[in-house]
């Protein structure tokens, strides 16, 4: 066991609700974090320092490993096991236990009783496939296989009511068989019981009557809230984890109370507080992140101390990164968490795991681009240099490379490293194929991880509306120390500290947390009407129960507080908002003002804009009760010139060569050794048994008064002031006259020019020699993550389920040439069809574009794929020139015409299928055109929904433009416009790469319709499909003429499904850009059904013709790639539903589809 003592040392406090230890000596507190390889302790003993302990986990029975710390810690104290456990006074504990057993799939055989209906919910999970392009995708599978998923006869009503009652004969028929198939677990989901429990709990005391060995879990009491999927796959994870959670507790418990242990154990939950062993084994949900959970509170807990409230927490271990954020002293808390591929919906600590971590394998794929994890190569073979049989270099080998490690003294001198396999590893298998040093592919490996990171950190913040830069970083984890530096300048953050619990940090943040229990319950109503005082009676209900558990426990009235919010969002979203509740002891009237001017508040932080005019609803009631322990409070040192003098040259160890871009000699210190305020000037390297900081050069690391270390970041090199402010608009001005420009369709090529052309002639001036590999790699990187937040805002603003739930949108970056160069979460569709969208613009305004203007269009003869999908078009300037557009396709619920959302059967001309919107100037130099956004509203028939998700549309390209604003700031125009070029060739050689392992030739394939819904004969789409060396075409010239019905397709849509039908046959890693575009070239001639005549009728052409053309070309391609297509599949299956809700008068357009089997 390895054994640390820190400088600092802490007062005693009384433990309130346990056994007290022997008077006569110091009180002992045990934090203890049981982690999947190390099992770390934190000790501390009345007023003394406290001391660090880590021991080998034990995997298979966890406890022994808490046993044997215990044993190690007593003996290391000169007491025996009962005298140590008869002085401890708090008793913490955290485990990854849960985890594992969901990760690893070693839960209970569980059964699951639900409403009749609802019996494969668990299976469909939320209807979006996880890799869209992934044709061999192995779906998650079902935590209860489907026999043990039983439907019961009953219902309750959305309003509460008593539909059905519980068929209580069936029901034991239900448990018998699912007694006599072996389950261990019950988990009871039954429609709408968060509004009345009654069924539930009928069920439950059944189950407890007949089956009281059975482990229950009722969803009306792990999580009586709204959102079906998510109060069951959190019940399911619930039973699935928690018998063997349970027996582990136990065990622990029994273990433990035969050593003499007098105190209760409290374990960690997920939610950054404590709760004894019964509640947690009941609610064994709550453990999932239970460790994580303790660093973060461990990070509060030295914000505290060191008077720091806005933190991001960044915990860097050998697998993964988790990311937190703490404002104002308060960890985030989320209640939307996926693990193992299932929604975890109780409130947890808001962690963001990155697949980057020390053992992290890079690799450099067939396009030229450098990767970094999310494979790694674990414990073993581990690293190249850990000399196991590893070949493969990780983010620990490019440090060794560097001279960042010492390979005799790495953890302590507990693992000899071997330089020359990792200097073997890296150069084989990037140096040479990027044509690098090895040195420097080394570099370049840490710049792309570390930028990984520093965009998970953007990610996550702004997700807030937060600045980076407004928060210091608080490290921890083994490998933080090495990478933190460059992951602050990346993020333009200037401070960073490194607790001297670091290593242990998750043990000592148990040991600085409350009691905690968090209450729910969904309570939709408007805001506007809400009975407020059923509002105030719930509350106090919620409250009630959290301070009654905490005085049976012991708790003082003065050591208990209560927290109150309300999850709320504008009518028919489905992502809230949490707002904290205004004083329920005001008036109603100032209740309500209130409470609508904090969520306006909150919105406008988070989004960037606010709906004055949109029903504000309440939708789920919170209430935090916590008990305040004995808090964990490091005493400061004081400081001491002449020992912080002779401590700092005592610590110097000497000196090692690294590499930061030139060889140069850093002096090495020894972390232990130095005294608080010792103050090291980079370049250096800081080294303990535990960890490794690199001090970079310009960077100054302090030694604080509790022992940790503080680092101050240097500015990057041209950092941009202000990169990430908000985007101010433009000042209004006198617009020119538009061209006079006909809004006729212009004509579509019979033959469209080839995407094969490697380069753009009116692209930007580049200057190659400004980039590299590397940055190339880490530019791609920036460019994605831009496109994943646009779709997030996207998701979590607009309104249409068809938006928010479907997710039928797509999000991009395009160049100022309208070449595709990044796309974020969509829908395969949009892949090819947004290029011809900015085409339109670029052709329909000339030079008349500006910045802060923004367009839109929807009409398929001008770049558009059908009326419902409306294209949001901004462009991003940079001194004056235009550089980039910021793009979202979405569609929407209902675009006027013959018929509710579009799909009009009876159309036969694209006038009958709704508005049709040539490319127009939505926003003129920052200011919304009002006259021509109540024009659309009018025409459409729920025009609340329209706006709302145009204004989502609108808020996810301007905050995608003030993200590409701060790429130009770090770059350059000339330097980022290089590394798009080189990412764009990048795709293109993957494909080429693909089609030059196909065998020349022409292949045909044909797929029918049946009809067109006016004519009863079948349809042909006909793919002649040509490969020549390393390109290939696909000419669609013999389809069929185009028809009267609503299933043609316009061009733009037939050239993104022929190039979606390549992606899918492509490895799904190779970016969906125009490179991939260039070796493809499509035929599609004017007057056919995949090229018609304007005013032909488009709006089913997204599912009809066009799945018939991925069809043909799969058949088509099927001889030379028989294993990369598909057979013919089913299609998908539509629903536009309209009317009136009957209690509100409201209208609604429901618009949803199956996906295809």
């Amino acid at each position: 066991m390895n054994i640390h003592t820190s400088d600092a040392a802490r007062p005693d406090a009384a433990n309130p609700g346990t056994a007290k230890p022997d008077s006569a000596k110091p009180p002992i507190s045990i934090g203890i974090d049981v982690g999947g390889t190390f099992t770390d302790f934190v000790v501390v003993e009345g007023d003394s320092a406290p001391r660090y302990f880590k021991t080998a986990s034990t995997p298979q029975a966890p406890s022994d490993a808490v046993m044997k710390g215990l044993g190690d810690i007593a003996e290391s104290h000169g007491l025996s096991a009962a005298e140590l456990m008869s002085r401890i006074r708090l008793f913490i504990h955290g485990t990854t236990v849960a985890t594992n057993t969901l990760l690893e799939r070693k839960g209970a055989r569980v059964g699951l009783i639900t409403t009749e209906g609802f019996r494969d919910l668990l299976a469909l999970r939320e209807g979006l496939k996880e890799d869209r392009y992934n044709l061999r995708m192995t779906p998650v599978e079902p935590l209860v296989p489907r026999p043990l998923r039983q439907t019961l006869a009953e219902r309750i009503r959305s309003d509460g009511a008593v539909e059905a009652p519980v068929d209580e004969e069936a029901l034991d028929g239900i448990l018998d068989e699912l007694a006599l198939a072996g389950v261990e677990s019950v988990a009871v989901c039954l429609v709408f019981s968060y509004l009345n429990p009654a069924h539930e709990r009928l069920v439950g005391e059944r189950i407890r009557q007949r089956h009281p060995e059975l482990y229950l879990s009722l969803s009306s009491e792990i999580l009586p809230q709204i959102k079906e999927y998510d109060r069951l796959s959190t019940t399911a994870v619930n039973a699935y984890v928690g018998p063997v959670y349970a027996r582990y507790l136990e065990r622990m418990k029994e273990e433990a109370s035969g050593l003499g242990l007098a105190s209760d154990i409290l374990t960690m939950t997920s939610n950054g507080g404590v709760t004894p062993l019964d509640v947690a084994a009941r609610q064994a949900v709550q453990a999932i992140l239970s460790g994580p959970a303790g660093g973060v509170s461990g990070a509060v807990a030295y914000g505290r101390l060191i008077g720091e409230g806005d933190l991001i927490g960044f915990d860097m271990g050998g697998t993964s990164t988790d990311i937190s954020v703490i404002e104002a002293g308060d960890p985030q808390v989320s209640g939307e968490h996926y693990e193992g591929g299932w929604k975890i919906a109780v409130p947890m600590i808001d962690l963001h795991t990155l697949g980057a971590g020390g053992g992290s394998i890079a690799r450099v794929d067939d396009g030229g681009t450098l990767h970094v994890g999310p494979q790694s190569a674990g414990a073993e073979p581990g690293p190249a240099c850990y000399g196991r049989g590893g070949d493969q270099p990780t983010v620990t080998d490019a440090n060794l490379v560097l001279g960042y490690l010492d390979p005799g003294n790495f953890l302590g001198g507990r693992n000899l490293l071997f330089p020359d396999l990792s200097e073997r590893a890296v150069r084989e298998s990037v140096a040479e194929p990027l044509g690098l040093s090895t040195v420097d592919a080394a570099r370049g490996i840490l710049d792309v991880v570390t930028t990984a990171m520093a965009e998970g950190i953007r990610l996550l913040t702004v997700r807030r509306r937060g600045d980076p830069r407004q928060f210091s970083l608080l490290a921890f984890g083994g490998a933080a120390g090495l990478h933190v530096s460059q992951v602050a300048r990346k993020t333009g953050i200037g401070k960073v500290y490194l607790p001297s619990a670091a290593p242990v940090l998750s043990a000592y943040g148990m040991l600085a947390s409350d009691l905690r229990y968090d209450f729910a319950q969904s309570f939709t109503a408007s805001l506007d009407v809400v009975d407020l005082d059923e509002i105030r009676r719930l509350m106090d209900r919620m409250a009630g129960k959290g301070i009654d558990r905490l005085r049976n426990q012991g708790l003082a009235d003065g050591d208990i507080a209560t927290r109150f919010t309300a999850d709320m969002r504008y009518l028919d979203q489905i992502y809230e908002v949490n707002v904290t509740v205004p004083d329920l002891a005001m008036d109603d009237d100032a209740i309500r003002r209130a409470w609508a001017s904090l969520f306006h508040e909150r919105y406008q932080t988070l989004y960037s804009y606010h709906q004055l005019d949109q029903e504000i609803r309440l939708v789920t009631l919170r209430a935090t009760v916590t008990g305040k322990l004995p808090t964990v409070e490091l005493p400061a040192r004081e400081r001491n010139a002449r020992e912080r003098n002779d401590r700092t040259g005592e610590a110097r160890k000497g000196t090692r060569r690294v590499y930061t871009g030139t060889w140069t000699e850093a002096a090495v210190y020894a972390a232990d050794d130095l005294a608080p305020g010792s103050v090291i000037e980079g370049p250096a390297i800081v080294e303990s048994d535990f960890t490794t900081v690199l001090v970079e050069e310009g960077d100054r690391l302090e030694v604080d008064p509790y022992g940790g270390m503080v680092l101050a970041v240097s500015p990057a090199a041209g950092e941009a002031s202000d990169a990430l402010d908000a985007l101010d608009a433009p000042e209004a001005s006198a617009t020119p006259d538009a061209p006079d420009t006909s809004p006729e369709a212009p004509d579509a090529p019979d033959s469209p020019v080839s995407t094969e052309a490697s380069a753009t002639p009116d692209a930007p001036d580049t200057d190659p020699a400004r980039s590299d590999p590397v940055t190339h790699s880490v530019v791609a990187h920036r460019l994605e993550s831009i496109a994943r937040e646009m779709a997030d805002v996207m998701i979590r603003t607009s309104m249409s389920q068809i938006l928010n739930s479907s997710r039928d949108f797509s999000t991009a970056i395009l160049d100022a040439t309208g070449q595709l160069v990044a796309q974020g979460e969509g829908i395969p569709v949009h892949i090819s069809a947004l290029p011809p969208s900015v085409e339109a613009v670029r052709e329909y305004f000339g030079d008349d574009i500006n910045e802060g203007d923004l367009f839109i269009l929807n009409d398929p003869y001008f770049g558009g794929s059908h009326l419902p999908d409306i294209t949001a078009i901004y462009p991003v300037f940079r001194d004056g020139v235009l550089r980039f557009f910021a793009v979202n396709r979405a569609h929407h619920s209902d675009i006027g015409g013959g018929t509710h959302g579009g799909y009009n059967p009876s159309a036969s001309e694209l006038y009958h299928e709704g508005l049709r919107i040539p490319p127009v100037r939505l926003y003129e130099a920052g200011r919304p055109r009002e006259d021509l956004l109540h024009m659309l509203a009018v025409n459409v028939r729920h025009a609340e929904n329209f706006t709302g998700d145009l204004h989502a549309q609108i808020g996810s390209v301007q905050i995608a433009a003030r993200r590409l604003q701060a790429l130009l700031d770090d770059y350059g125009a000339d330097g980022l416009m290089a590394s798009v070029e080189a990412i764009l060739d990048s795709a293109e050689r993957r494909i080429r790469q693909l089609i030059g392992g196909w065998k020349d030739g022409v292949y045909y394939g044909e797929t029918l319709l049946d009809d067109d819904g006016f004519d009863a004969e079948s349809i042909p789409i006909r793919a002649k499909v040509t490969v020549r060396d390393d390109h290939m075409t696909i000419d669609l010239s013999e389809s069929s003429p185009q028809v009267t019905g609503f299933i043609n397709s316009a061009y733009a849509n037939t050239r993104s499904l022929a190039h979606v039908a390549i992606m899918y046959m492509a490895p799904s890693d190779v970016p969906k850009n125009e490179g991939s575009m260039r070796p493809v070239k499509v035929i599609a001639p004017r007057g056919l059904i995949v090229n018609p005549n304007p005013p032909a009728p488009v709006c089913m052409s997204t599912n009809h013709c066009g799945e018939e053309i991925v069809e043909a070309v799969f058949k088509a391609l099927a001889p030379v790639a028989p294993d990369a297509v598909n057979a013919g599949f089913s299609r998908r299956l539509r629903f536009a539903i309209t009317g009136r809700n009957p209690r509100t008068g409201n209208r609604f357009i429901w618009h949803f589809f199956f996906g295809r089997g």
